[in-house]
């Protein structure tokens, strides 16, 4: 498909964006113009997009949860529906926070993310909460580069799940943040093409039943979470009575927040007696 030259006018940028299959063209081409720097620039990024790019690689950047948040090309695009989830986490972690006997901040929350991808959970949640202590983890070192330009008030760690956190962090980490993987395997390639081809599988398989990763996330977690700990593990709704379950067996205590305007689904667990 022909690409307009850079000297054409945005309508013929939408034109050819919406020949491509993209539904917002309009957004589409008013956020390439404004990203790109030449002409030229603006060419080449047209030309990605038709050829199938997701936009947030080809303008390097997602918009989430009212930031801006750095997305390189070959990692995992942070979702709108993952918004709730940091609501969720928001919620915890404010009322976790140790108030000072003189009235200031107190200690913040001690929070983890993991399977942190770009970090844009963690990055939405120190733009609201600057006194929390962070931690995140990713096994793909795209995103963990990606993740410390996002993060550079926390502590990002490249590895398996718990594998890289410091020893020091066991028994105290009051909200553990886990946007683990849980598309089933054979339902890969019924994803759209911008998230099956240019997403990094890893942070799509969820194996054959897609919660393989949610598995091990919530076996380990009692260890590592502080007697007021809380887990939060995103899923689907389809897959939230299974994965309440998994939370269940591993002695915490699950419900279901759910938020239909984001088709979002957050499964929290407590120790017995919390709330």
């Amino acid at each position: 498909m022909s690409v307009p030259p850079p000297f054409l006018p945005p309508a013929a940028i939408v034109s050819t964006l919406r020949a491509a299959g993209c539904v917002f063209a309009e957004d589409e081409a008013a956020m390439l113009v404004s990203a790109a720097r030449t002409p030229d620039e603006l060419a080449a990024m047209v030309e990605r997009r038709v050829a199938g790019l997701p936009l947030e690689h080809v303008v390097g950047w997602a918009e989430f949860s009212g930031l801006r948040v750095s997305v390189d090309p070959g990692v995992f695009v942070p979702r709108r529906r993952t918004e709730f989830l940091v609501a969720q986490t928001l919620t915890l972690a404010r009322r976790l926070t140790t108030p000072a006997r003189d009235g200031s901040a107190g200690a913040g929350a001690v929070v983890v993310d993991l399977c942190c991808g770009s970090g844009a959970v963690g990055a939405a949640v120190i733009a609201a909460l600057d006194e929390i202590t962070l931690h995140a983890v990713d096994i793909d070192p795209a995103a963990v580069r990606c993740a410390r330009r996002n993060l550079a008030a926390a502590q990002v760690h490249e590895g398996d799940l718990y594998e890289p956190l410091p020893a020091s962090l066991r028994g105290r980490v009051d909200v553990l943040v886990a946007s683990a993987p849980y598309v089933p395997t054979e339902e890969i390639g019924l994803l759209p093409a911008e998230a099956r081809v240019h997403e990094p599988r890893v942070a799509l398989d969820g194996g054959a039943d897609g919660l393989d990763i949610v598995r091990r996330v919530t076996e380990a977690a009692p260890a590592w979470l502080s007697p007021r700990g809380h887990l939060l593990v995103e899923t689907s709704e389809r897959q939230a009575t299974a994965t309440a379950r998994t939370v269940a067996r591993h002695g915490l205590v699950a419900r279901v927040a759910r938020c239909e305007e984001l088709n979002a689904t957050v499964v929290i667990g407590a120790r017995p007696g919390q709330t």
